[in-house]
Formats: structure tokens, sequence, C-alpha cells
């Protein structure tokens, strides 16, 4: 299935507001349908009360391997060296993010539509899905900046124009994920919980917040109630391990000040009925390479080299 949607529907989510507003409780799911997949039922309540899952050896040493060959592939292709693609750190100009690595690498396309990852994305959602959006996240030892806490979901539907948090990331370890080199860190249960975010959206908003993100963060004092509330966890695991994580899950991850590099890869998948809108802040879609707006179904890969 392809199609494009522009539309705008009732908005459910504000935020982007020009004063503060309470918290709003989640009106939808966090699992979706009773498709069939590989999550058993305690792993599937695991993450409708927590909003996030974690797998042990989701890839094998190998698999791990071939991925990160490609990661410096990437990385060094001159081709890509100067695209919008490619994001480097502020101070450093290390790179900090590859995006839409489905598209430019066959590899993660077949990771992506590899059935064990495919399958438990489909499951969690209750219907078919495409690649929202893919990259890869590194965190360079010693140079590597955090990722203040956010809600995924908040960016998603006031800059893409996403309905709802139909939405399931999968985070990917290709390096060992420590507590002490910049490790993703997660509010369980406070995907419950919207926190819509003072401050209109600059014009081309996303060309600074994907190096340091200023608008649609959470302010302190909603920030301090959910950590006491729902405590913090953190991702933490060998290469390979994996996070499913719910939209909007409150999340974030601190500086890499120590030698060890983190690098991890990122696909978020959409619910093909939950297409993007016209964005809720008001401003021009981001550009496809940050927020596809085609939406094509994914179709299993069964000789996948991730099977």
């Amino acid at each position: 299935m392809t199609t494009t949607a522009t539309e705008a529907v009732e908005d459910h989510y504000p935020s982007r507001l020009a004063t503060a507003a309470p918290m709003l409780e989640r009106i939808d799911p966090t699992v979706w349908g009773t498709l069939p997949g590989p999550f058993a039922d305690t792993e599937l309540n695991n993450y409708g009360d927590n909003g996030f899952h974690i797998i042990d050896g989701l890839l094998n040493p190998s698999q791990i391997q071939r991925c990160w060959t490609e990661f410096e592939r990437l990385s060094n292709d001159p081709s890509l060296a100067n695209s919008d693609m490619v994001i480097r750190e502020r101070v450093s100009g290390a790179v900090r993010s590859i995006f839409r690595v489905h598209r430019l690498s066959p590899l993660i396309d077949a990771l992506a539509r590899t059935p064990r990852i495919l399958d438990r994305a489909r499951q969690l959602l209750g219907s078919e899905v495409y690649i929202h959006q893919s990259r890869i996240n590194a965190m360079p030892g010693m140079v590597g900046t955090g990722f203040y806490w956010h809600s995924d979901f908040e960016t998603w539907h006031s800059e893409d124009g996403l309905p709802a948090p139909r939405t399931v990331s999968v985070s990917i370890a290709l390096t060992d994920n420590y507590a002490v080199n910049g490790g993703l860190m997660l509010m369980p249960g406070a995907h419950r919980m919207f926190v819509p975010c003072v401050g209109h959206t600059p014009a081309d908003n996303y060309q600074e917040s994907l190096q340091r993100q200023r608008i649609g963060v959470p302010d302190e004092k909603s920030l301090t109630e959910l950590g006491y509330e729902f405590g913090i966890e953190q991702f933490i695991g060998s290469a390979g391990s994996a996070l499913f994580f719910d939209a909007n899950s409150m999340h974030g991850s601190a500086n890499n000040i120590t030698p060890f590099p983190r690098a991890n890869i990122f696909l978020v998948f959409n619910s093909v009925e939950n297409a993007p809108t016209l964005p809720f802040g008001g401003t021009a879609p981001r550009p496809q390479y940050i927020a596809e707006r085609e939406i094509n179904a994914l179709t299993p890969l069964f000789d996948s080299p991730f099977t």
C-alpha cells in the first residue's frame, strides 16, 4: 500500500503552546490490537506497563559486526560527507546521527524487514507498519553530547503530523551500552502522560534540534513530577541488545565523557493507520529524510541476513 496523507485532523495532544498547560492523560492504548507475533503475553504486559521492553541478544556478534561495518562505510562515504542526512556534533564535528539509513543501506532495509523484528512491531501496533524514521545514533568517546529529556511523539506530532502515539521505536546496540557512556534513560510508566510543551516552533527547527533540542522539551516541574512518580531506568546491555519503546516514552541521555563510544541503530515503525497529516505545530512538514510521508507497508524478508 502506498499513500500520502496531508489532511488535518483533530488534535488530541496540543503542544507548542503560548503558556504552560497541565499534563494530559493518554487516551490511546500502548499495545494495539491482538495480532500474533513473537512477544509473549508477559512481555506485552511489561511493555504496556512500562512503555518499553528490552531484549538481550537480538543480534549475534557476526550480525553486529556487519552493521558496524555498514555504519563505518556510511560515516566515511564522501558522497554523504556534506549531506543533510549526516548530523555532526556542534563542537567536535564527529558524526552524531545518520538519517534515512533504511534507504541508504540495503543491509539496514533488510534489518527492518526481518520477520522477528517486523512482526514485533506489527504485534505492538496491531496493523501493518512502515518506517517513519531511521537513523544510526553515535555517541563518540569523550565528545558525545546527550539528548535532553523528551517524548519523541511530542515532536512527531507537532512537526510531522502523526495523530497518535501508535508508533514503536527499536534501538539496537552496536556497542556495549554502559551506565557511564551515555546510555539511554527512561521513566517507566511515564508514557501514560503527555507533557504539553511551551514555545512557538521556528521554521526549519530541525536544523538546530537534531544537534541540540530547545523547542519541544518538557519543563523542569513536569519532569520532576514524572521522575518522582515513575522513577528512572536505563537501557544498558551488550552489543546486540535491543530496546523496544513507545513513542511517548519519556527518555534522554547524558554526555559521554568516557573513552567508550556508543552507537545504536534506531528504527521507528509507525502504523499505516496513523499516517502523518499536517503538522500540529503549524509549520511545514520536516524533510522526508527525517520523517517519511509516503506510506509503504513493509513486506517481510524471509531470507534476511538477520534471520
